[in-house]
Formats: structure tokens, sequence, C-alpha cells
């Protein structure tokens, strides 16, 4: 295994994820507006592609409960890990963390199981050109997890399976993901862009 897959971590408390949550910018930023955290609504979420687990942090930083599926293993692993870190770092990350629940398998099996308000999706993203641009922790992550080529197939069954909306992370200059839906709105960043499917109440 190569040396510096060994050295990935998950950490909720330092660098970037250490700096968003404190200067972020709050129930203001680009996802928690996509995910509908407006006029004191605070969701449930289910984060169908964990990773490493920062947009479900955010998130419950700023209320939401959220519940993560990871299918690597590997993944799963590293993320429970961060998060046992954390929980014991302080009163406040600990309060955070309780909001996040952590379960091991693929999201496309579990989601018929959870009946879930909000799906956050954020598949393994194409390469970029400018690979050299990615940070090294994202492809790290790309090493563990591999690529997501059923991604489709996971919107497809979370818009099945979730009561409000659909949330698909994705960036701002890739091809659109191969689904015949259209998203009912989008919400633009830099390099990101949040394609959002709302549910018609039934």
């Amino acid at each position: 295994m190569p040396s510096k897959t060994r050295e990935l971590k998950v950490d909720f408390l330092g660098g970037a994820v250490g700096h968003r949550l404190r200067f972020g910018g709050g129930r203001g930023q680009a996802l928690p507006r996509a995910i509908g955290m407006k006029g004191g609504n605070t969701p449930h979420i289910v984060d169908a592609t964990a990773g490493l687990g920062r947009d479900a942090f955010l998130l419950a930083s700023l209320g939401a409960t959220v519940t993560l599926i990871e299918r690597s293993e590997k993944m799963h692993a590293l993320l429970q890990e961060g998060m046992n870190a954390a929980r014991a770092q302080n009163d406040e990350i600990g309060l955070i963390i309780s909001r996040m629940t952590l379960i091991f398998g693929d999201a496309k099996d579990i989601l018929p199981d959870l009946n879930p308000e909000i799906i956050l999706i954020d598949p393994m993203h194409p390469p970029r050109k400018d690979s050299a641009l990615v940070k090294r922790a994202l492809r790290q992550v790309r090493e563990i997890v591999g690529t997501d080529d059923d991604a489709p197939q996971l919107i497809k069954t979370a818009l099945q399976c979730a009561r409000k909306r659909v949330v698909l992370k994705w960036p701002q200059k890739a091809d659109s993901m191969p689904i015949s839906i259209k998203p009912s709105h989008q919400i633009t960043g830099k390099s990101t862009r949040y394609d959002v499917f709302m549910i018609p109440a039934s």
C-alpha cells in the first residue's frame, strides 16, 4: 500500500474543516442553501456518499441530524476513527459529532429502509485536466474508493426514496450526470454546483 494512502486521516478539528466551522458563513453557504436550511428549518439528512465526512460535519454543526453512509471498508474505518477523535476533543465538537450517525454499506441498498427527508450525493468526481491542482486528500480518497460508476443508479434510487429533496454535489464545469430527470434548480459556486431535485408532495 502506498505510504501516502496510509497517511490519510479524517480530521474534523483542524485545517480546512476547522476553518470552515469557524469562518464558513453558517447557513448562508451554498450547501446549506441547497439542502434547504432556511427559516429555521433543520432537517434530517442522509449523506449517501460520506467520503471524508466534511459536508456532513458542516451540516451537523448547523444543527442538522445527519446519517452518513460509506461503502468502502477502509474509508468507513477512517471516518469512524476521525469521529471518535473529534468526539473526545471537547464538548462543542462532541455535540456536533453526536448528531452524526455512520453506517457501513451501499447506499442503494440502505436508502429504501431509511425513509429519508433529504439525501445528499457527492460521487467521486471525474478526473480534472489540471489534476495537479486536486487536493492531496481527495486524490487519496480516490485511491481508496475508486470511481463511482454507479452514481446515476444511486441518484435514481435516491429520487425514489427521498421525501423532500435530493442534492447532487458536482463540479461546476463537469458534464451533467447521465440521468433523464432535470434538477429543479441549481446553486453554483466557483468550482462546485449543487443540482437540487425537489420531490413533489404526495
